[in-house]
Parts: structure tokens; sequence; C-alpha cells
């Protein structure tokens, strides 16, 4: 078995250097193989990623603009986790909401992945959400997510349009690789969808 392995080197020096909108940039000075390393990182709080599944095997998928790769990207439903507090699972059911006006009777763990691992302390949780109901209230939407598109794929379609590399977003690509897997195994990968997150350093030490 293989397994990514936590290490946590003795860190001499933490400042950040840049305060950004969303997020931040994080200078550390670490030592590491007998020297000492400089390393500039995005500081980022984690996000949860949320693929609903109907009763149909369908997975809702939305469409918004990201403005640094210029493109209108077709997702899963997402959000940082940027509210103090608060649990992981909760904040994927509240994305679900705002973004997709959907509420789920039934979640599990999906997957977990670093978005950018060299560069970005960024974690990302994805859940498998079914039983779907419409949520008790609509949101309303600003900026990019005015002009959201909604649509419903069936998971056999979207696993093509992964495969085709018509798909980039990281979250919707990982998810429906590790849904359509779990699928083929009776869902039998599917972890408890309120466990520990220790990989979520930030989570783990708070």
């Amino acid at each position: 078995m293989i397994e990514d392995e936590a290490f946590d080197p003795t860190v001499t020096s933490s400042e950040q250097v840049f305060e950004g909108k969303v997020w931040d940039v994080r200078r550390e000075v670490f030592e590491y193989n007998g020297g000492e390393l400089t390393r500039d990182f995005v500081d980022h709080t984690g996000a949860v990623a949320i693929l609903a599944l109907s009763d149909e095997g369908e997975v809702l998928m939305i469409k918004q603009y990201r403005h640094p790769v210029r493109h209108r990207m077709w997702e899963i439903p997402a959000g940082l986790l940027d509210k103090q507090g608060e649990d992981p699972l909760d904040a994927a059911k509240r994305e679900l909401a705002e973004e997709a006006d959907l509420v789920a009777g039934e979640w599990h763990l999906l997957s977990e992945f670093h978005t950018s691992p060299g560069g970005s302390d960024e974690i990302i949780r994805v859940y498998l959400a079914r039983g779907l109901a419409d949520a008790p209230e609509v949101f309303d939407r600003a900026e990019e997510e005015a002009d959201m598109e909604k649509r419903w794929v069936p998971l056999d379609d979207a696993l093509d349009a992964v495969l085709a590399r018509r798909l980039h977003n990281p979250s919707t690509t990982i998810a429906v690789l590790a849904a359509s897997i779990a699928r083929s195994r009776d869902w039998s990968t599917l972890g408890d969808a309120d466990q520990p997150w220790p990989r979520h350093r930030k989570l783990a030490a708070s």
C-alpha cells in the first residue's frame, strides 16, 4: 500500500508577504535535509466540493466564469471554508443549497486532494450527495455566480467529457472519476461524511 506521509519540519520563520482579496501569500523558512529552504505559497482556507447525484444517475453541473483562465467552466458545486469554525460537512450542505438550490438526505466522503501542493496549501474535500430535494429557499446570486447555468448530466456522459479532456476543473474531474469507480465497486469505497480531516492542517490545529 502507498500513502502520503505527513511531515512537519522545523519552521524558523513564517510571514504574510501579500494580502489578497480572497487569499494571501505566505513566506516560510524551514529546515530540511541539513539545510534551510525558503518557500512562498498561497495561504488558503481550503474548500469543499459536492457531486450531487440524482436517483436517475445524473450529476448536477453548473457553468461558472473563472477569470484567471478566461473560461466559463462546467463544475460541480463548491465553496471556500471561509466561515470561522464551520464544519466542512455543514459547509458542503450550505454550498449545495446556495449554488444549486438543493438539499440532500444522504452524504458520503468521495475524495480529497491538494490542488497544487508545490505552491499552495489548499486542500479540497469532495462529498457525494444523494437523496436530493429542492431547498426551502432560492438564493440570490451575485458576481460570477449571477449568470450560472445548471444542467443535469448522466454520470457516464460526464466521465466521457473528462476522458475527452473537455472538462478541466480539478474538483469536477476528480469527483467524476472517483464516483464512476466507486459505482463500479458498488459504492464500497465511500467514507463517512463526518469523519475527521487531519490532512487539513488548519482545521486539525483549531
